[in-house]
Parts: C-alpha cells; sequence; structure tokens
C-alpha cells in the first residue's frame, strides 16, 4: 500500500467519526454549475469543512464549495458529496487531485459520478449542454499512479451507467474530454490540436480523479456542462465569470438530471 492510500484510509476513517456514517455508497464530485444536486439526492445527514479530514485544504475555486457531505437516498443509499475538489493547477500534484476519490474508495463508495464545467470544440453542442463523457485524453502529463500499476482504461467511464444515463434522458450527446494543466484557457492552437487528436470538450479536471477511481475499481459515470465554446470557436474571449453564470443558469436542470440519474444507480 502506497503511502497516498494510506493516507486515503486515515481520511476516511476521519470523516466516518466525523459524520457519523460508517461508510458511503456512491460519491459526487460536482463541478461548476453541479452543485444543486446534492440538495435533490436525499437527506443530509452530515456537512463537514473539508479541512477537518486529513489531506484537504481550507480554500477552493470560485464555485466550488470546501466541504465534504453525507446525503441518505430515499431507498437507504449514502452518498458522499465531494465538494472539495483539487484541481492540478492548484499545485502541479497528481496525489492530492487524487486524494478525495481515493478516500471515497476507502470509505466504502463502489460508484463515482464526476462532474465538470468545460469548454465545447463543436459549435453545435454549446453552453448549457451536457455531454455524456465517453472517454478522455489527458494532456497533464502526470498520473496519480506510482510505479508499475498498470491500470486498464478501456471502459475508464462505465458503458453500463452511461446507458443508465441516456434512459433518464435519451438525447444526452457523448464526447471525449481533453484535460488541459491550466490555470490558463487553452489558446486556439492548443484547441485545434485537441479536435485533431479527437477531443470534443476541453477543461481542466477529471482525467486524473478517474485514473484513481478505476485503480480502486470504483464504477465511473462522467458528465460534463459545456459553459463556453473553447477559444477559436466562437471568436470571443473566455472567462470564470462565463463559466459562472452558465452555471448559475443552467443549475436547476442539470442539477435535477443529476439527480434522477443517482436515483436510477442503485
Amino acid at each position: 500500500m502506497t503511502d497516498a492510500h494510506v493516507a486515503a484510509a486515515e481520511a476516511a476513517a476521519a470523516l466516518a467519526t466525523l459524520t457519523g456514517v460508517d461508510g458511503h455508497d456512491v460519491a459526487l464530485i460536482l463541478g461548476s454549475g453541479w452543485g444543486g444536486a446534492a440538495d435533490l439526492v436525499g437527506e443530509q445527514i452530515a456537512s463537514i469543512p473539508a479541512s477537518d479530514v486529513p489531506g484537504f485544504e481550507a480554500h477552493s475555486v470560485p464555485g466550488h464549495s470546501p466541504t465534504l457531505r453525507s446525503l441518505r437516498t430515499q431507498d437507504g443509499r449514502a452518498v458522499l458529496v465531494l465538494g472539495a475538489r483539487r484541481h492540478f493547477y492548484q499545485g502541479r500534484d497528481a496525489t492530492a487531485v487524487a486524494h478525495a476519490v481515493r478516500m471515497a474508495a476507502a470509505a466504502g463508495c463502489s460508484q463515482l459520478v464526476v462532474t465538470n464545467g468545460c469548454g465545447s470544440t463543436r459549435p453545435a453542442v454549446g453552453p448549457g449542454s451536457v455531454v455524456l463523457i465517453g472517454d478522455h485524453i489527458n494532456l497533464t502529463g502526470a498520473t496519480p499512479l506510482e510505479g508499475a500499476t498498470f491500470v486498464d482504461l478501456t471502459d475508464a467511464y462505465s458503458p453500463r451507467l452511461r446507458a443508465l444515463a441516456r434512459r433518464v434522458d435519451p438525447a444526452l450527446p457523448e464526447g471525449v474530454y481533453a484535460q488541459f494543466t491550466g490555470p490558463q484557457y487553452e489558446t486556439p492552437a492548443e484547441v485545434r490540436m485537441a479536435v485533431t487528436l479527437g477531443a470534443d470538450l476541453v477543461g481542466m479536471s477529471t482525467a486524473l480523479e478517474v485514473i484513481a477511481a478505476r485503480e480502486a475499481g470504483v464504477e465511473v459515470l462522467g458528465l460534463s456542462l459545456v459553459t463556453n465554446l473553447a477559444a477559436g470557436i466562437s471568436g470571443d474571449g473566455l472567462s470564470h465569470q462565463e463559466v459562472l453564470d452558465v452555471g448559475a443558469q443552467s443549475g436547476p436542470r442539470i442539477s435535477a438530471l443529476l439527480a434522477a440519474i443517482v436515483k436510477e444507480m442503485a
């Protein structure tokens, strides 16, 4: 067991003590625009500052909440909401990025729903669209894995859960997500490169978290909210305020969608 996995186990033990919940079944990472889903998923059992749990820090990115919440669904499942997402650009440390996911796995989660706000390389899939992630391209040059840890990512994003999501909303498109390092937005040339590589979506999260989840045997569903057309696609400039604005406008709709999907994941 690596130091990272030991740290995750310690964090899971602290989480159980602080929330009073011995184990969780599903974990949610709620990216930009997705935060309201937690209130629709189930009854809140506990909410704690992430900084009270080993391995987490108090600061966060605008649009993200540095808390950990434990919810109980109507059918009795325990859902862990990871509101303390660590982005790769905050410290260039893939282990730190993966800590929340590894803690969730150590806490018993067998399923993870990872969401994000992102740019679209497809003009027809514009701001406000929700896209199922079918695959990813990791452009960070990093990995949360250590040593000879050979993890199969052929079906990193569960075909079963993607089919389930389509049953909830048959109109959901699917795409490939490319994770850049950030925090700067991609240049038009970098976006053209991503398109050539097969990317439909570009952003600064998700891929490293999914790698860690698959190492732990956790089944993953990925959902992206398109907050803007990627650089060079529309000709307009980019800003984080645009991300926040589209997230706020889309919040009620996408939160209801995510809650409906989690309900069907039993």
